[in-house]
């Protein structure tokens, strides 16, 4: 590790105070998901915003000023709050498809949801899932119990009802990393401000490996409260030590082989799954997403990996696994990489199946895989590279989707057509196929197969010119009014060079949302168009550039988006990875968001997480009448909140959410949101 305090590779945007800077590792406003890997010249997408905008003349005024640091100052903000009239956001925007009473942003021990609204912890790490789960004892914890037990960090949230009620369903949860200074006790030491975390050994490490993956588990609404169904038959932990098979082009390849599976078709576990989706005929998908931190260790000298490898910046070595187990140390298994970056597909019907790593879809850091069914029957997938500078994709299934015959849908993800998106300054979009022996996804170029446009997809979609973006993240289209929308995060690094005067999105600390509509509707098109929906941040603030509506209040702006989510009547709800006390004055939270009419770019604040805490999920139920959010890694951090002021680890917390007890860790958890006179959500 390069240094003292392990800090997990992902996604979030929370910047790291002065004292923790060095202790912790700088994954947050500095990204670890790696410091952009994109060597190309390919353009980024604010140089065609720039260039775009600068055409349609739509910057004026106070979006023409010189761009802002890399974030807001709280002084700024405060000025700023102090300026605007305050409201409660009783009355809906002009046409706004949102009635709620929206929450007041802030910071403090828990959360908080709209009134009208209970929000419930449903499941908490550590929960038991099964008949048989030992109760959780944070201070006697072994890899045996958290097999059966609710793993950590969940993120994604998806519900696949069962006999088609709304009531009665699957829940399928990724855990996507760990947090070992909140997770186990008497490992960390503070000098002077900084914390210092003992090396991991074995029994820590496998804890660890069995608390990330994935759950699945029966839920079902009892007079109007939802409860785990523990005995339920279709009940599974999935974790980093689940054998799961490769399939697809990729599969076999000489690149996937091991000393342990010389098939190069046979994979143990799954790491760091951020989103996912839920497929058309009832399947699971997991995201391997910032997989590259796992590994240790250093290539042989002139290693025919190593230009693949820095492209995805392995390795990082934040977690200590290499240490214990070989296949993570790339000096003795110098292809293991290879095998992780993929979409995994669980069959849930069966708790025995063996989950299957979809190369056809791609290797890079997928953050989500939401999916649709096309006009002509073809499924389509949207997936987002979650880096700096790196891309959006799509996938379109060779085969359609057979509604009657769900047999018949099981391997659709091994045959189809990847794309990688090029977006145009005048507005218009292309998808670029990823097809080996199609322009420059050739031998000449280093490709001797589809197996190796699939392992480094990254270095395909440069050569074909794809347009380099602000961290993709969720991207979800909407089976209502025809459109996707692209969740990007951040990327302070963008230069000041690479704007000018009509785009003022250097350095941008707070993200954007792009909507694309695809050509007459199709989502398999390979031709489209694109918006931007919403520049995020503080929107009385000039520097910013935000536009959101002048409908939006003091509470309902808000910075670098991450999860969405599309209800079933077509409303967009965000949820977000960066806003923390220092920058903004504020949690994460889930955030409604008008993309029609007259309240087009109106957002309100519905839920907010704890200190600490990120905003993943969320997820509906059918009939809207349920939503399910995920509070990852509440309790991290906590310098920079004024009434803690000072690291948090697991002896002295910011927050014992969700628990509140002296003998319990803040535990990540599940929320459940339900309306208190048992309507729709947000209605």
């Amino acid at each position: 590790m390069t240094d003292d305090l392990h800090r997990p590779p992902q996604e979030s945007a929370h910047q790291e105070t002065a004292d923790q800077a060095s202790p912790f590792r700088t994954s947050l406003l500095e990204e670890a998901d790696g410091a952009g890997s994109n060597p190309t010249l390919n353009p980024t997408m604010g140089e065609l915003i720039s260039i775009r905008f600068s055409r349609r003349g739509l910057l004026k005024g106070a979006l023409a000023v010189s761009a802002i640091a890399a974030s807001v100052g709280p002084a700024a903000l405060m000025s700023a709050e102090k300026a605007q009239a305050a409201s409660d956001g009783s009355a809906a925007a002009n046409g706004s498809a949102f009635s709620f009473i929206e929450v007041e942003a802030g910071v403090d021990e828990t959360h908080h949801v709209a009134e009208g609204y209970d929000a419930e912890v449903l499941l908490r790490w550590g929960d038991p899932l099964f008949p048989d789960s030992p109760a959780f004892d944070p201070k006697n914890q072994t890899a045996e119990a958290q097999r059966r037990q609710f793993g950590y960090n969940n993120d994604y949230v998806g519900f696949i009802p069962l006999d088609g009620s709304s009531e009665h369903g699957l829940l399928v949860v990724n855990h996507e990393y760990t947090n070992e200074h909140l997770m186990f006790p008497g490992i960390v030491t503070l000098a002077e401000g900084k914390l210092k975390v003992a090396p991991a050994d074995k029994t820590r490490v496998d804890i660890e490996m069995a608390a990330h993956g994935g759950s699945i588990v029966e839920i079902r609404k009892v007079d109007g409260k939802w409860q785990v169904v523990r005995d339920g038959k279709l009940n599974r932990r999935i974790t980093s030590t689940t054998p799961m098979q490769l399939t697809g082009p990729a599969a076999g390849s000489d690149r996937l082989k091991t000393a342990a599976d010389a098939t190069g078709t046979q994979v143990i576990g799954t790491l760091n799954n951020c989103a996912g989706g839920v497929t058309p005929w009832g399947t699971y998908v997991m995201a391997e997403e910032n997989f590259h931190g796992y590994f240790l260790g250093k290539l042989p000298e002139g290693h025919k990996e190593a230009a693949n490898y820095k492209r995805y910046g392995v390795p990082e070595a934040s977690y200590e696994w290499g240490n214990i187990y070989d296949r993570f140390d790339v000096a003795k298994e110098p292809n293991e990489p290879n095998r992780f970056g993929w979409i995994v597909e669980v069959d849930v019907n069966d708790p025995n199946a063996v989950p299957k790593k979809r190369t056809a879809m791609g290797r890079f850091k997928h953050e989500g895989a939401e999916s649709i069914v096309a006009k002509d029957g073809r499924v389509v997938f949207y997936l987002g590279d979650d880096e700096r500078f790196d891309y959006v994709y799509k996938f379109v299934t060779a085969g359609t989707f057979n509604p009657n015959d769900r047999a018949a849908n099981m391997d659709l993800l091994d045959s189809g057509t990847l794309y990688v998106a090029k977006f145009d300054a005048d507005g218009a979009l292309e998808w670029l196929p990823l097809v080996f022996g199609q322009g420059p996804l050739t031998a000449a170029n280093g490709f001797g197969s589809q197996a190796d446009v699939l392992i480094e997809t990254r270095r395909a979609a440069d050569l074909l010119g794809a347009t380099k973006m602000d961290r993709p993240e969720d991207v979800q289209p909407n089976g209502v009014n025809g459109k996707v929308y692209v969740m990007l995060t951040n990327n302070t690094k963008r230069k000041d060079d690479q704007v000018d005067a009509a785009n003022p999105r250097a350095k941008n600390a707070f993200g954007h949302i792009i909507e694309i509509a695809e050509a007459d509707g199709d989502f398999a098109a390979t031709k489209g168009k694109w918006e931007v929906l919403l520049k995020c941040g503080d929107p009385s603030v000039a520097a910013v550039g935000a536009s959101f509506s002048t409908d939006t209040t003091r509470n309902g702006w808000f910075g670098m988006p991450d999860n969405c989510a599309v209800d079933a009547a077509g409303r967009l709800w965000v949820s977000t990875d960066g806003n923390n006390p220092k920058d903004t004055g504020r949690t994460d939270g889930l955030w409604a968001v008008d993309t029609e009419g007259g309240a087009r770019a109106t957002s309100k604040l519905f839920f907010r997480v704890p200190v600490g805490a990120e905003m993943c999920g969320p997820l509906f139920t059918p009939d809207d009448r349920t939503a399910f959010v995920a509070v990852q890694h509440p309790g991290d951090g906590g310098t920079d909140w004024a009434p803690f002021g000072r690291p948090s680890y697991y002896e002295d917390l910011s927050t014992r959410w969700p628990d509140f007890k002296d003998d319990m860790p803040v535990r990540p958890a599940v929320v459940v949101i339900t309306k208190k006179d048992g309507g729709k959500i947000g209605v």
